[in-house]
């Protein structure tokens, strides 16, 4: 074999060597962007701070839909307000910017009226109740209605709490609320305790409540207890009343974009694991909810009982549930849960 055959043949191995590693290299690359393309990137929002339970079990939701999807799924969840307010994320998941949510449904009224029915003041006797509505006919053929209005699936449902108030100036009965000036959140069922007792119902986004209290541009604000403590409204309001006259849920909802194209198998790990993620928050919430009136006390806060049937029977006469789009049917279906 000549000299100029031999170096060619090795100018040929190198050759042959490059092009495999090359090649292997590009195989690895589309791999990798094949895998890039089968995982979907969601975003789930809400409005709540990071410490509570809310935003704790929205995080374990996400990494466990992806842990039980082999990865396909990447949630990242959004709190206090990043993606916006309520009424902010409640249209940004029919528009297709945001993909999940946690809110109240009261936002929901908007598009579909009588899903708000269970936001009316003293509607449940307690939080077994409302947990029980969460399972019943009448809230399934509500989210029903809700999801041929906007296309948004309702997941699970998560207990908030029993919404008292705290003011400035001390009250212990309707009378005494008379020109206060009251937070509450944009929608009318949240407006019918303070319209009933001569109050002035001011909404201001839940981000901006803190220094609305502490600057005066409201006196009083309402939530339940853990929400109190959680945005520390306790630091610019002395007095909690013990007014309970909602008691509030959040839902776990999913944008029409996402649910829609969703295998049946992987509609079921997202509700399955959102209800679990409900779950463990409820227990949660009705925990601290259960330790806070001891602890505010502790704290110097002045806690005051209040005749609550003195504030139904008000709101009752004052404020009629049609006047805001509700189905007085509906709410007697709820009653009649037992």
């Amino acid at each position: 074999m000549s000299m100029n055959t031999k170096a060619s043949l090795k100018i040929a191995k190198r050759f042959t060597l490059k092009t495999l590693a090359c090649c292997a290299a590009m195989a690895g690359l589309l791999g990798l962007v094949g895998t890039a393309q089968a995982q979907t990137k969601l975003k789930w929002a809400h409005v709540y701070e990071s410490s509570e339970a809310y935003h704790k079990w929205s995080v374990w939701a996400g990494d466990e839909i992806k842990k039980r999807t082999a990865g396909r799924y990447e949630i990242q969840v959004f709190p206090a307000s990043t993606l916006g307010k309520e009424s902010d994320i409640n249209q940004g998941l029919q528009l297709g910017t945001v993909d999940i949510i946690i809110s109240g449904a009261s936002f929901a009224a908007r598009s579909f009226p009588r899903i708000g029915v269970a936001y009316y003041p003293y509607t449940f006797r307690d939080s077994e109740h409302l947990l029980k509505y969460a399972k019943s006919d009448i809230f399934k053929e509500l989210s029903d209605g809700y999801k041929a209005k906007t296309g948004i699936q309702t997941v699970a449902v998560t207990y908030y709490g029993a919404r008292h108030s705290t003011s400035n100036k001390a009250f212990t009965n309707c009378d005494e609320m008379k020109g206060l000036k009251m937070r509450v959140p944009d929608v009318p069922a949240y407006m019918a305790l303070p319209r009933a007792c001569g109050a002035n119902p001011t909404p201001i986004a839940f981000a901006e409540v803190y220094l609305a209290l502490q600057n005066g541009t409201v006196d009083a604000q309402e939530n339940p207890l853990p929400t109190i403590e959680a945005k520390k409204f306790y630091e610019v309001q002395k007095n909690v009343i013990l007014t309970g006259h909602i008691l509030d849920s959040l839902v776990t909802q999913v944008g029409p974009h996402v649910w829609n194209k969703l295998s049946d198998a992987d509609k079921k790990v997202f509700t399955e694991v959102m209800q679990e993620a409900a779950a463990s928050a409820t227990n949660d919430i009705k925990k601290r909810e259960g330790e806070l009136v001891d602890e505010f006390k502790k704290k110097g806060i002045n806690l005051i009982t209040v005749n609550k049937d003195q504030f139904r029977e008000r709101i009752v006469k004052a404020v009629d549930m049609a006047s805001m789009g509700y189905d007085k049917k509906d709410w007697d279906r709820i009653q009649a849960i037992k």
